[in-house]
């Protein structure tokens, strides 16, 4: 095989997987006390005008249709934020953004998919009491979102958070698990005791955030130049009490940040499942519906 055709295959890998994710349309678990009535609880807007790789009527619709059965209004949001743009909803989710430089490499150097007003936009928004849930899977996604992150205060890796020797990501007390509001839920048929992530990044947080995923001496983070190109001589550094998912509270609003995508989805990769509808996250869907109760200062 010619050298360029292996390079142009090389390249394509991580792009063909990532096209093979869809939406598992079977996944429809069942919300036995919702929140709200149907279209009465606060609206979530779902960012879409940043070249997400998750969106409300794609790689989300899982995602949607959970928070939507709680009686949460989720619509997408199309426009560049603003002040008035973020005015329109209670909940921003920010999932996956891109740079338009990156939706056909994902290689080294990863542009910001935020220009600075729209950073200082979302970050005074939830100053005065919005919601952020920010979340940045594996390069390239935390280099895109590197600028947002860092304005509360997190510090991105762009990179894979990948556990020596393989296995899944599961977290349990003890494992990983951090026992918070987050976990415990309103009451014991609320409360998550194990979470499964899929790959995703790590990053440090702030004196002020609470972990809820934090990662041990098991995992470690790989820096290729390529996303999934991986050799020996690509960078690796500890993972050792990296955190994989963490909450604050920010002037009179609230942040959730995760470096997982997936474990919030419900999709197939051909015939295996990912995210949600794995029997092994069985409670993901849950932890899902508490970050929203804690938005909404049921969880206080």
């Amino acid at each position: 095989m010619p050298k360029r055709v292996l390079l142009a295959l090389l390249f394509l890998i991580p792009l063909m997987g990532a096209a093979q994710q869809v939406a598992d349309t079977g996944f429809d678990p069942v919300i036995s006390s919702p929140v709200y009535p149907r279209g009465q609880g606060p609206v979530v807007l779902i960012d879409e005008a940043h070249h997400n790789f998750h969106t409300k009527d794609g790689r989300f619709s899982a995602f949607a249709n959970v928070i939507e059965k709680d009686g949460y209004v989720v619509e997408a949001s199309v426009a560049p934020f603003t002040k008035e743009q973020l005015e329109k909803g209670k909940i921003l989710v920010v999932s996956n953004a891109l740079n338009a430089a990156s939706l056909e490499s994902w290689t080294l150097p990863t542009p910001p998919a935020f220009t600075e007003s729209e950073v200082e936009a979302v970050n005074s928004w939830v100053k005065d009491g919005g919601c952020l849930f920010l979340i940045a899977d594996h390069m390239p996604f935390p280099g895109a979102a590197e600028n947002l992150a860092a304005s509360f205060g997190f510090k991105f890796y762009n990179g894979f958070a990948m556990k020596k020797g393989g296995g899944k990501d599961i977290f349990t007390p003890g494992e990983g698990l951090m026992e918070n509001v987050l976990t415990k839920g309103r009451n014991e048929g609320e409360s998550v005791t194990s979470l499964q992530s899929f790959t995703g990044q790590a990053f440090e947080i702030p004196e002020n955030a609470e972990p809820v995923i934090v990662l041990d001496a098991k995992y470690e983070l790989k820096m290729p130049q390529t996303a999934w190109e991986f050799t020996k001589d690509t960078p690796v550094i500890s993972a050792e009490n990296f955190v994989q998912g963490a909450y604050m509270t920010y002037g009179k609003g609230r942040v959730v940040i995760f470096g997982e995508a997936a474990m919030f989805t419900a999709q197939l990769q051909g015939k295996d499942k990912v995210g949600m509808n794995q029997k092994s996250a069985s409670q993901n869907a849950q932890f899902l519906l508490n970050i929203f109760h804690w938005f909404d200062g049921l969880l206080d």
